[in-house]
């Protein structure tokens, strides 16, 4: 008999692990760079994934139809993208699911889990939705996270992480077009085999081995303007959220910088140890998190260490620097959405020569607006040539007007190089 379900608040199909050996698992690209990585991981835990790649209006209007546009723009792609996917054709229905990922934070993504229940109901009824956090939320249907996968996923953070910060401080340089994407290429094989033959913690050789990728690829010597791109952790990353916002600075001769994932990991892992500090939360639990702090931390010390010594690329950013930053402008108790992270990334972009930085802000991000475009007259003051646009991405602003404004602030930026360099 046909199993019906009647009310997605209560009544929906929920993911078990027998569905492993015959569910087909979709992902909303949020991290082109290092979803490349995670997907081969998961893969080699014997899950079906797949990660979206559609990424036309289509993606867009989706989301209008199922989700209320007062909702954040981030949640509004992630819909979009699903259910573009799931009326293709490409897949099989009955054995399909659904997984997002969740911080817990405080922030609608935390609520992601029912409005995707929501918007898939009454078309896909069928459907599980799964959740990957580390927050305990959703324990009736959330993907099993041993200690072993959680470590693949930190080690495929740094890989990833590494592999776009050389690609970005190789591609607008390059003397072949396309050497950088064959460096690229073969930067992710290498991060992907770790995982397959279960080398991957041997992370100074294969961090090692990309430098010695890219910095392989001949690249011109010149002087091109760099812009930072910071904000919230989707419209920061997804080329979906963003309107492609690397490649139109590529197209504009520049060269995009975006800080390291690992950062608003360990952005997420020093709230929970302020919380005992400011708000007398949990002993034990800060404990905890301060033991994955030191452990993960002497890792990006490391890698950091290695692009010093390898002194091709400008290192990756420590993230006690960070710290260092964010207490300059704001104090550290501000943590929702993205919080102290963004005014921390500007002010650690100036320190290292970057002062035009592109600050993403999605509809709906109230936290991100408050801790983005309320600091920016403060981090001005601070840095005498920083040149920060604030740039709206919701379903109703056009990419034409999003790209004038970050023109606009290039101008700037060209104008400010020329008075510095004579």
């Amino acid at each position: 008999m046909e199993e019906k379900f009647t009310d997605y608040t209560t009544d929906y199909p929920k993911w078990d692990n027998s569905m492993k050996s015959t569910h087909k698992i979709l992902i909303p690209n949020m991290l082109p760079w290092h979803f490349l990585v995670m997907e081969e991981i998961l893969k080699t835990e014997g899950y079906n994934v797949e990660i979206l790649q559609n990424e036309s209006r289509s993606v867009i209007d989706e989301g209008l139809k199922h989700v209320h546009n007062d909702i954040c723009y981030p949640c509004l792609c992630v819909i979009g993208q699903y259910i573009d996917a799931l009326k293709s054709g490409k897949y099989d229905l009955d054995k399909t699911a659904l997984l997002i990922t969740q911080t817990g934070g405080g922030c609608r993504a935390s609520n992601y889990m029912s409005l995707i229940r929501k918007a898939v109901y009454n078309e896909f009824p069928k459907i599980p939705v799964l959740s990957l956090n580390f927050s305990g939320l959703e324990k009736s249907s959330s993907m099993e996270m041993p200690l072993k996968l959680l470590f693949k996923i930190m080690y495929s953070v740094f890989y990833g992480d590494s592999i776009m910060w050389c690609y970005n401080q190789t591609k607008p340089y390059e003397n072949e077009e396309g050497a950088a994407d064959i460096a690229r290429d073969k930067s992710v094989k290498l991060a992907v085999d770790s995982f397959k033959n279960e080398t991957y913690k041997k992370y100074k050789k294969i961090n090692a081995e990309i430098i010695k990728n890219f910095a392989a690829v001949e690249r011109r010597a010149e002087k091109k303007v760099k812009v930072g791109i910071v904000g919230e952790i989707y419209v920061k990353y997804a080329h979906l959220g963003n309107n492609n916002l690397e490649g139109f600075l590529l197209s504009e001769n520049c060269e995009p910088v975006v800080p390291a994932l690992m950062d608003f990991l360990l952005y997420c892992v020093v709230n929970v140890i302020n919380d005992r500090k400011l708000y007398g939360h949990k002993a034990v639990t800060a404990f905890v998190y301060k033991i994955l702090y030191s452990y993960v931390r002497k890792r990006q010390k490391a890698i950091i260490k290695q692009f010093e010594e390898d002194g091709n690329f400008e290192p990756i950013h420590d993230f006690e620097h960070l710290r260092s930053c964010a207490d300059k402008v704001i104090n550290q108790g501000v943590k929702m959405g993205e919080g102290w992270l963004i005014p921390a990334e500007i002010a650690a972009l100036a320190e290292t020569g970057v002062c035009n930085v592109v600050c993403a802000q999605p509809f709906g991000c109230l936290p991100n607006h408050i801790a983005g475009k309320g600091a920016m007259r403060t981090l001005k003051n601070m840095y005498e040539n920083a040149n920060i646009v604030a740039v709206d991405y919701d379903p109703s602003a056009t990419k034409v007007n999003q790209e004038n404004r970050i023109k606009l602030m290039l101008a700037t930026a060209r104008e400010n190089n020329g008075r510095i360099n004579n």
